[in-house]
């Protein structure tokens, strides 16, 4: 009979981190290991037909702030008392984390992993809330401490012992391959096109206002330049005036939520991410895996150049530079980078094993 692991999170949405847990969950096997989720809002995520597909359960939590720190701790207490099913918790909240797992080990259970998916934390109205989640964090009796890098580890665990899981991805899906290449642009009317792309959510974080401004210089540079934007958030609204006031309508193409991320990718020609802050994100594993040139920004990251394909920028150089190192791109012939993908552990069938084993307390760690 499987065991049954809870997956916490805020909303099973398709984000970078989401998508990197469902990748997980696809490779597990099911006769030994099955997910659940505990989910932080009332709306239905994306993928949540998906994992009740897959045998798996949704339960839902109201958010924890400030304000209701001991009403939530004691929901959980309750929660985790009603369901002794669970044989090990797998907590992905900065704020909530330590809260999560230290109700797990008051009822015993035995594998609780603290996950660190940040590199740093931004300067906004929740910093002192994940400030003080760092602080519990380091209370709460977690069995195991994974992190997305050794940046993001570092940053919310210090000195302690981590290990890094990576952001893996599957590679029969994402490998260049010039067929879906050229069939995913024909579909789309890219032939001839220089196509640029970015996968991610809209926020202020990312910075697609300034992707906008980079990307005008890259038109006035070259005219068949084409702009793919997938994602959707927050910031949307104002990165469509940004488009609109730089007349850039017939050039910027917006594909919100997508389920075929991997053929787009295999359309791009260079994959662009200006993010002013960022660990190591799924989107730039899968970008790299699929042979895309990909121009960052220096607040990622290093360690996320897995492959020769990365090229770090300064945001401060101005748009005009980025276009040229952009442009620069232009005639680098696509290849298939999986076994440099592999070579730096970011395998999901390696690391799938790994954590499974994880669960089922078969590894050493």
């Amino acid at each position: 009979m499987a065991i049954r692991v809870l997956q916490v999170v805020t909303i099973m949405d398709r984000g970078g981190e989401e998508t990197m847990i469902m990748n997980y969950y696809r490779h597990m096997d099911r006769n030994k290991v099955q997910f659940d989720f505990l989910v932080h809002r009332q709306q239905k995520g994306i993928y949540e037909d998906e994992i009740e597909a897959l045998g798996g359960k949704i339960y839902r939590a109201f958010p924890i702030r400030p304000w209701n720190y001991n009403k939530y701790n004691n929901w959980l207490e309750g929660f985790f008392r009603e369901h002794r099913e669970f044989e090990a918790v797998h907590a992905h909240i900065l704020e909530n984390c330590g809260f999560v797992l230290n109700a797990a080990r008051k009822t015993g259970i035995n594998v609780r992993i603290a996950h660190s998916h940040l590199a740093q934390i931004g300067i906004d109205i929740k910093y002192p809330f994940r400030i003080y989640g760092k602080y519990v964090i380091k209370k709460c009796g977690a069995t195991n401490l994974l992190a997305c890098g050794e940046e993001a580890g570092q940053y919310l665990f210090g000195k302690q012992a981590f290990k890094v899981l990576p952001n893996a991805v599957d590679l029969s899906l994402f490998s260049f391959n010039p067929e879906i290449r050229l069939k995913k642009r024909k579909e789309l009317g890219l032939e001839g096109k220089f196509v640029l792309g970015n996968v991610a959510r809209f926020h202020p974080v990312k910075n697609q206002i300034f992707l906008i401004d980079i990307f005008k210089e890259v038109v006035r540079q070259n005219s068949t330049a084409i702009l793919l934007l997938v994602g959707v958030g927050e910031e949307l609204k104002n990165v469509r005036n940004r488009v609109k006031e730089l007349k850039l309508e017939e050039s910027v193409r917006f594909l919100y939520v997508r389920t075929d991320v991997n053929e787009l990718l295999q359309a791009m020609d260079v994959f662009v991410f200006p993010s002013k802050l960022e660990g190591l994100p799924l989107s730039l594993v899968e970008a790299q895996a699929a042979g895309l040139p990909c121009i960052l920004s220096d607040k990622v990251a290093k360690e996320t150049a897995i492959t020769d394909l990365v090229q770090f920028v300064p945001l401060g150089v101005g748009a005009e530079n980025w276009a040229t190192t952009v442009l620069s791109t232009k005639n680098i012939e696509r290849k298939n980078s999986s076994e440099q993908i592999k070579k730096a552990h970011y395998d999901i069938i390696e690391n799938g094993n790994w954590l499974q084993n994880l669960y089922l307390r078969k590894n050493n760690e």
